[in-house]
C-alpha cells in the first residue's frame, strides 16, 4: 500500500489524477503551459466545471474546458475531459468510453482517465491511452469497494518528460488522508492548478489562481 501524499510529493507532474476511496474522491489538474494553468474549478448544479481564470489568455479551449464531475442517476462521474458528458448521456460507463479515445494532443496523446462511483460503495476506473501501433487501448478496473482510509489512484502521466509518459499498469492502491488540504499541499507548487475533494458529499475546492 502506497502513501498517496508521498506519491504526489515524489512526482512533479502526474498531470491530471483521480483517487477514489471509501466515501471520498480526489480529482486534480496540473499544467505546464500558460493555457493549461489559466484555469479554476467552479461549482455547478450537478458537480464542477473548469473555467478560464483570465479569458483574454485562452489559446485553445477544446481540451481544457469541460465538466470533470457530474452527479447523475448512474453515480458520481469524474473524468479529465468531456467524456464526462458521454457517460452521462449514454448512461453506461463502459459502453460510453468504448466510443472515445485518448486526446489528440500529439506528441503526448494524453490518456483519458475516468471514474464512476456508485452509492453502494463500488466504483470503476478507466484509462484510454495510445498503444504503440497508434490504436486506442481501453482499460477498465472494477472494485467492489475498499477499506476506510484506503483507495486507488490513477493519473494521466507517470511523471514529467517530453513527450509525457502515459500512466502504465493498474491503478495504484493508496492510503488516503482525511484532511483535503494535505493533498493540495503535496501537489507540486509550480505545476498544480486545481483540486476537487468530495468527502461523503461535502465538496471542497482549491484553486491556485484564486490564492488557495
Amino acid at each position: 500500500m502506497n502513501d498517496f501524499l508521498e506519491l504526489l510529493r515524489g512526482n512533479p507532474y502526474p498531470g491530471r489524477g483521480i483517487a477514489v476511496g471509501k466515501n471520498i474522491v480526489y480529482y486534480f489538474i496540473m499544467g505546464r503551459s500558460e493555457n493549461s494553468r489559466n484555469r479554476i474549478f467552479e461549482r455547478t448544479e450537478d458537480g464542477i466545471r473548469t473555467k478560464a481564470f483570465d479569458e483574454s489568455k485562452v489559446q485553445d479551449p477544446s481540451l481544457i474546458i469541460y465538466h470533470p464531475v457530474r452527479q447523475t442517476a448512474l453515480g458520481l462521474i469524474v473524468t479529465n475531459g468531456d467524456q464526462t458528458d458521454t457517460v452521462r448521456d449514454m448512461g453506461d460507463f463502459r459502453a460510453a468510453l468504448m466510443t472515445r479515445q485518448f486526446e489528440p494532443d500529439e506528441p503526448n496523446w494524453t490518456p483519458r482517465i475516468s471514474a464512476l462511483c456508485r452509492t453502494d460503495g463500488s466504483f470503476e476506473l478507466s484509462i484510454l491511452k495510445r498503444a504503440a501501433d497508434g490504436s486506442c487501448l481501453r482499460e477498465f478496473f472494477c472494485y467492489e469497494g475498499c477499506e476506510p482510509g484506503c483507495g486507488y489512484f490513477i493519473s494521466t502521466y507517470q511523471g514529467d518528460g517530453s513527450p509525457l509518459p502515459s500512466f502504465a499498469g493498474e491503478p495504484i492502491p493508496v492510503t488516503l488522508p482525511e484532511e483535503p488540504a494535505s493533498v493540495w499541499t503535496a501537489l507540486n507548487a509550480e505545476n498544480k492548478v486545481s483540486l476537487y475533494v468530495n468527502a461523503a458529499g461535502t465538496v471542497t475546492l482549491f484553486n491556485k489562481n484564486l490564492g488557495d
